[in-house]
């Protein structure tokens, strides 16, 4: 009989209840030591949606109840892919319970390096030391949790063979975008296994696709889990999806999609981003000491939490630089934005577009387009330009490409993606353009914007804009 003791749940409510391992044989780890651990539960402190749930009241959720999601998905998507692992390797593979935990534990440690605003923290602080939030926790994964992982032998549905141990650094190169051409480096069965984390669906995306859907309101259902796992499996090319499963993969893209649009990208999100940028650029080195490498035990504990407590008492400094800072700070904790967007147009980038040669491709030769096409008196006007852009389907040149390909049964061959008629009309990527203004900015201001946005691309259809 199961011995129902050694386990135990958390409910979710994306994936409902979610099972882990409490108590395992003397000398070995259990789940929930990983969980419990201060470099997981700091995710806790750590908002899922960056600056998003400054806009959407409902999207609260943090970076805890994600990697939490992504562990559960990993083992969903084991137990349907391990058998194709198996064969497609030729036998040459870790055991079931090996894989599993392995990539339970890649999932719930995936996000370990990130610091406070997730993304927004990788592009204003961690770049400027060559840094990146997979980069640093690959690095938390090997020096300060490798022992506990070393100790894994078993997850709730299955056990690790006995000659076997979970290696950290196996764990370090899941999370970790894959570099070009150094798939030579590593074993067949373990490049495989990292397009579970870097193609076009995953076990990070496909849980925070769902989460961030249901949270912000968007929608309770996304897309279709179970019929995307049931037409997947490894071919000798790489993670495939069945014909029978296209519809669920481009369902799931353009949801993917439309959050960037709709959330992620959203114009208020991204003013706040800019308000927020400028905090950081001017009180950087009150925020923190340097190389979070070179300080672990501070990063640790240097979280949303801790830097919002921290700059919210800088207004009653005694030193002026600090006491100004604060202020500033204390406008953005009561949601005061210093930018507003006056034109917000669109892009789309399809097969053959060249979109280098796009006005939208770089933000300072737009900028100065703009300026050149202004009323003399306003070309010195204090402005932002914001041009995200997301990604519908890979560059092929790209490291993270060449990961996903599909199934034909009726010629029972494996396919690039780009063959199917489906797939192929989808947008190569998708690109905004915002141009932000002081919220002090008067009316004749703005209606100069647009005019001149206006002269530069010749009309406000995003059709016209995709043909640039």
């Amino acid at each position: 009989m199961k011995d129902f003791h050694r386990e135990s749940l958390c409910h979710d409510p994306i994936h409902g209840y979610i099972p882990f391992l409490s108590y395992v044989p003397e000398g070995e780890t259990p789940e929930r030591a990983l969980l419990d651990h201060p470099w997981v539960q700091r995710m806790r402190q750590i908002h899922q949606l960056q600056t998003a749930w400054w806009v959407y009241p409902s999207a609260e959720h943090t970076r805890f109840q994600h990697i939490v999601g992504a562990m559960h998905m990993a083992s969903q998507v084991i137990d349907r892919l391990y058998d194709s692992l198996l064969d497609t390797c030729h036998g040459q593979a870790p055991s079931r319970g090996y894989v599993e935990c392995l990539v339970r534990v890649a999932a719930l440690l995936h996000d370990v390096g990130h610091g406070p605003f997730g993304h927004f923290f990788d592009a204003h602080y961690l770049k400027d030391y060559g840094l990146t939030h997979e980069t640093l926790g690959a690095r938390i994964i090997t020096d300060e949790l490798g022992e506990l992982i070393r100790g894994i032998r078993e997850c709730p549905t299955c056990r690790m063979n006995d000659d076997e141990q979970l290696d950290p650094a196996e764990v370090a190169m899941l999370i970790q975008r894959p570099k070009t051409d150094d798939a030579h480096l590593y074993p067949r069965w373990q490049v495989l296994l990292r397009s579970l984390f870097c193609g076009l669906y995953t076990v990070d995306n496909m849980d925070f696709v769902l989460r961030d859907a249901f949270m912000s309101g968007y929608s309770n259902r996304a897309y279709d889990l179970d019929r995307l796992l049931r037409y997947s499996f490894f071919s000798e090319r790489g993670l495939t999806i069945h014909q029978r499963g296209m519809n669920a993969l481009v369902k799931f893209m353009q949801t993917k999609s439309e959050l960037f649009r709709s959330v992620y990208f959203h114009r208020t999100v991204r003013a706040i981003d800019k308000t927020l940028g400028e905090l950081f650029r001017d009180s950087r080195d009150l925020l923190f000491p340097g190389n979070p490498l070179e300080h672990l035990d501070e990063y640790l504990h240097f979280t949303e939490w801790s830097l919002l407590i921290d700059v919210s008492r800088w207004a009653t400094s005694d030193d002026q630089r600090t006491r100004e800072l604060g202020e500033r700070w204390d406008r953005l904790l009561n949601r005061q934005v210093d930018w507003v967007t006056v034109e917000d147009r669109n892009q789309t980038i399809r097969e053959g577009d060249s979109e280098a040669a796009s006005v939208f491709s770089k933000a300072g030769l737009l900028e100065q387009s703009i300026r050149d096409s202004l009323p003399p008196e306003m070309r010195n006007i204090e402005m932002q330009i914001d041009l995200p852009r997301h990604i519908y389907r890979p560059d092929a040149l790209a490291a993270t490409a060449g990961q996903n390909f599909q199934y034909n049964p009726s010629t029972d061959k494996v396919y690039p993606l780009t063959d199917d008629k489906l797939f192929a009309q989808l947008p190569i990527a998708h690109r905004a353009c915002r141009i932000y203004l002081r919220k002090n900015h008067t009316i004749e201001q703005a209606k100069a914007i647009g005019a001149a946005l206006d002269t530069i691309i010749g009309s406000r259809s995003e059709d016209d804009l995709t043909n640039m």
